[in-house]
This record gives structure tokens, sequence and C-alpha cells, in this order.
């Protein structure tokens, strides 16, 4: 007879079990960075989550506030480190709109170049890491092989690879040249091929979707709750672009289709719609760039912009649609050579700030496939 508590055991009571407390990160792999999760579990089910930020905190803020406005733009870079040329597009539009700046025409078309093919390169990281997270090699290789291409046209056109410094205020700091213009045509066509063979691969595999569909599932509520943006409140089903919605540079010219979760794989909003959402993108990003390519015009690259550069006293409060979500920029300026103030708001901190919710009643290994379906990078989280 087997007793508990000194009790006969009949196989009709629940044996209840104290919550284990577990570290995930700050130094691991499905963290995506250096982001602390204190989860508790009662065996391999999560009953809370707390996460924990700060480990890559660089008082950006502060720091703006003694930096002319020129100087901020590399410091913009290191924020969301795998999409710098979103967080310098959104930075300089905020200046350039304070000073009432008129940017050229084909500055205006390399910048909206760039930035989809950041976008690319952007999602083309997420598709290999997130591959990696549920357990599979093979797809980050051909992502890196792809986003290689992109790179390599980076550093040519800003002498980095990583960190450019390339949009400025006023224009672009380097011009491209026709070979550059027939290597992107080359490439997307390419990329185009490549990306119905990768969702072939890791999208409709059978593994990957039971992963994938109806875990960590989103709803609606939650998301405009929490002020999710991008591809999260995207593939939540809502149908909200920046780019369509609060169109600037060349966007309003475009044509190109704002895709949204479905649920084709399970519930509307779960970590499969949130995969889905970018791999489309990435074709839309594509089908602007063909439009990109076939109406960029000769002329400047710089638009005029004081040398000595002081911003009308006053505040405004811009955003841009970057590959993981919104992001807004609050710039307050006394008239100075300097910001008063410079308040970033990242949307990859709002959806950290989603993982308590999601995370109960969750299994640890879906826990993983949740937080990489966010697609945070911890140096626009912390600043």
């Amino acid at each position: 007879m087997i007793e508990i508590n000194g009790k006969p055991y009949t196989g009709q009571e629940q044996i209840k079990s104290d919550l284990l407390t577990l570290n995930m990160g700050p130094q691991h792999p499905a963290t995506h960075g250096v982001l602390r999760v204190e989860i508790k579990t009662d065996s391999e089910i999560i009953a809370q989550a707390t996460p924990y930020l700060g480990y890559l905190h660089r008082c950006f803020e502060k720091h703006v506030e003694n930096i002319d406005y020129r100087g901020v733009i590399p410091f913009v870079d290191r924020m969301d480190y795998l999409a710098s040329m979103s967080m310098e597009l959104g930075y300089c539009l905020t200046v350039e709109k304070m000073l009432g700046t008129e940017i050229p025409k084909r500055a205006q078309y390399l910048r909206t170049i760039i930035a989809e093919l950041q976008r690319i390169a952007s999602h083309l990281m997420f598709f290999g890491t997130y591959a990696i997270d549920l357990g599979a090699f093979s797809p980050f290789l051909y992502a890196f092989q792809d986003r290689e291409d992109i790179l390599r046209l980076f550093e040519e056109l800003s002498g980095a690879r990583l960190l450019y410094n390339y949009i400025w205020l006023g224009g672009v700091w380097n011009d491209i040249n026709d070979d550059q213009l027939r290597r992107i045509e080359a490439f997307c066509d390419k990329m185009e091929e490549n990306l119905k063979k990768y969702h072939a691969l890791v999208g409709e595999n059978k593994i990957f979707i039971s992963r994938t569909a109806n875990v960590g599932v989103i709803p609606v509520d939650m998301a405009y709750q929490y002020g999710a943006t991008g591809p999260v409140l995207r593939g939540s089903g809502v149908n909200w672009d920046l780019r369509k919605t609060r169109p600037y540079g060349m966007y309003e010219e475009l044509d190109f289709d704002v895709i949204v979760g479905e649920g084709l794989k399970g519930q509307v909003g779960d970590t499969w719609d949130r995969y889905y959402v970018r791999m489309m993108e990435m074709h839309e990003s594509i089908k602007i760039l063909r439009q990109c390519l076939d109406g960029i015009e000769e002329g400047s690259i710089m638009g005029k912009v004081p040398k000595v550069l002081k911003v009308p006293e006053g505040e405004i409060y811009m955003r841009t649609e970057c590959p993981r979500g919104e992001l807004g920029y609050h710039l307050i300026s006394d008239g100075g050579k300097t910001p008063y103030r410079l308040k970033v708001k990242s949307s990859c901190f709002t959806h950290t700030s989603m993982l308590p919710e999601m995370a109960p009643g969750m299994m640890i290994a879906d826990f993983v496939a949740a937080i990489g379906s966010i697609d945070i990078v911890l140096g626009e989280v912390d600043r």
C-alpha cells in the first residue's frame, strides 16, 4: 500500500508539486539576446514568466542630449542593430520634418530601396534563427547566404556591414551606380524563387506546423491592450501598416499589399501566423523594390541642410514601419545644436511586455517558440 502524508493513496487524490523557479537567460540562445526571463514551472508547464530587461542598456537617450543632430545617427544605428537603416530613416525623417527640409526625389527612392532591402535582411534573420529555435539548422544557412548579398551591397554603399551611418539629414551619404541597381534586380528575381522554397521547406513542414499552430495566440484585444505593432499586430489579423495608413517617403506612390494573419494552420494570431506574415512581407518588399528600380531618376542625393544645424524650438512625434514594428521618435528642441530630449518608443519593448500574459499554461518548449515569434532585438528594447 502506497502512503502519502501517512494516508493510503487510492489514485483519486491530486498530487500537488511546488513550483520550480528557473532562469532563462540572460545568456540563453532562445532569448534572442541578453533577455532574462524568470519562469516558475510545474514540471514542463509554465505557471508564471517575468522578463527582466536592462542588460544591454547604453543610456542612449541621455547621451544624445549632448551630441549634435548629425552625431546622433551612429547612436540610433545601435538600437535595432539588425535593421540599422530603418533606425536611421525614422530619426532623419523626424529632424527633417522639424527643419522643413525637402528631400530630392532620387534620395527618397534610394531610402525606400535601402529600407526594403533592410526589411528583407531582417526577416531572413528571423526565418533562420526561428528555425534554429525549433530544431532545424539548414534554413539558417540558406537565410544567411541570401542576406549576405544585401550586406555586401550595404558595405559598398556605406563602408560597413552592420552599423551604417548611411541615411543622413537631407538625403543619403553615397549614390548608387547602375551595376548595383542591376544586382538588386537580379537579387529580386533570385529571392522570389528562394522564398517559395523556404516556405515549402519550413512553413509547410509537418513538424514546424505542430510546433507553431495554435501556440502563443495573441488575440486582437490583447494586441491592442499592449500596443502591439508590425508583424505581431498584423499576425493577429489587423490590417495596419504605416506605409499604407500613414505613408511617408515614396510609399504613397507605390503599390503593395498588407499581409495579415488568416489562421491558415491554426488560430488567427498564433506563432505560425506571425511567421507567415514575415515570409509574405518579403514578397511585398520585392514588389516595392521592382517599382523603385523602374521609377528611380537621376538627380541630387542631398537636400539643403545648414552646416551649423539648429532645429527650431518645438516638439514632434514621428513613427515609421520598421521590420519589427513601429518605431517612434519624440523629439523636443529648445532651438540649440543638440536635442533637448529624444525619447524613442520601441515596438520590441512593448512586445516583450506581452510575455507574462502569453506564458502561463505553456510548455517551456512552446514558450521558446513564442519568444522567437515576436522577433525582438534587445538593443532596441534596452536602448
